[in-house]
């Protein structure tokens, strides 16, 4: 339910997705529920914007940036990490005048560092506020979007004095539309730090549990739901995530030696037959693992 105060803003807004995949779809779809009249999509690939035409999920798609961009009030970009930088050389002198834009990119203080400098150097007015939706899935393209993978996800903005507290607000008020449940603000080095041990290290966990597999036994004919729940994410886009992982390597590696020392203390445990440790460990784990919802 759209906020009074903002409902005729943000159905009378021009928006554009920059990348038609499983991500920028999906906020496509669910602007489009939300009620916006006009989603623009742009993508590199003509069958996914006919997709996307096709499915109602945009007005109308692209291939070449200019035309939507210059008539974009709000504009979310669905790009790699690599690739933002080399689309603000190419793309910043298109945007419209007093334009939102947001991202959706998992690591933060290194995109940042590339991205303000050449909206500092263009003079553009634009307003370019930092998002993270901790959303996905482990399918990639269009074909798989579907906006309800935003209900009651969690949703970060980095909070920078350079943004408009008016357009802060509103990209607030959006994201809880689209259905995610809390919105919260950090700097971009406290995002880079709870996302290398939340998200990154959990991927990193299961990849490396699935390929420690000896592959001795038929694995699929003896596993439960702990597998099946630990390794879901190790179906991984290894574009985006070695992306990511090399983008946020300093913190990553403290968060994997971080958990190596707790699997080091249930290995010692084991070689010292300390049964009140193995026991204390499983009763830390529950109490925090209760306090989540």
């Amino acid at each position: 339910m759209i906020n009074n105060h903002f409902e005729k803003k943000i159905e009378n807004l021009t928006v554009t997705i920059v990348g038609l995949g499983v991500i920028g779809a999906a906020f496509a779809q669910s602007f489009k529920e939300m009620g916006i009249k006009t989603v623009y999509g742009i993508d590199i690939d003509e069958e996914t914007i006919k997709k996307a035409e096709e499915k109602k999920m945009i007005n109308k798609g692209f291939l070449e940036t200019r035309e939507p961009l210059e008539k974009s009030d709000f504009v979310v970009i669905t790009l790699y990490p690599n690739l933002m930088k080399s689309f603000f050389v190419n793309n910043i002198n298109y945007f419209k005048e007093n334009a939102i834009i947001t991202d959706v990119v998992g690591i933060k203080e290194k995109i940042i560092k590339d991205i303000d400098p050449i909206i500092e150097k263009s003079g553009r007015n634009i307003d370019f506020i930092f998002g993270h939706p901790m959303a996905g899935r482990e399918k990639r393209g269009i074909d798989f979007a579907d906006s309800r993978v935003f209900k009651d996800a969690n949703y970060i903005i980095i909070k920078d004095e350079k943004n408009k507290k008016e357009n802060l607000e509103l990209l607030s008020e959006i994201v809880k539309c689209m259905g995610f449940k809390k919105v919260s603000f950090l700097t971009a080095q406290e995002h880079d730090e709870i996302i290398a041990f939340t998200s990154q290290l959990t991927h990193a966990i299961a990849v490396s549990l699935v390929n420690s597999d000896s592959e001795k036994y038929d694995t699929n004919r003896f596993i439960g739901d702990s597998y099946r729940d630990l390794t879901r994410i190790a179906k991984i886009n290894e574009d985006l995530w070695a992306e990511l992982f090399m983008g946020n390597k300093k913190n990553l590696l403290k968060m994997i030696q971080q958990f190596e020392r707790e699997l080091d203390v249930i290995k010692d445990a084991l070689n010292d037959n300390d049964l009140g440790t193995l026991k204390e460990k499983f009763i830390i784990s529950t109490k925090r693992r209760e306090k989540i919802d």
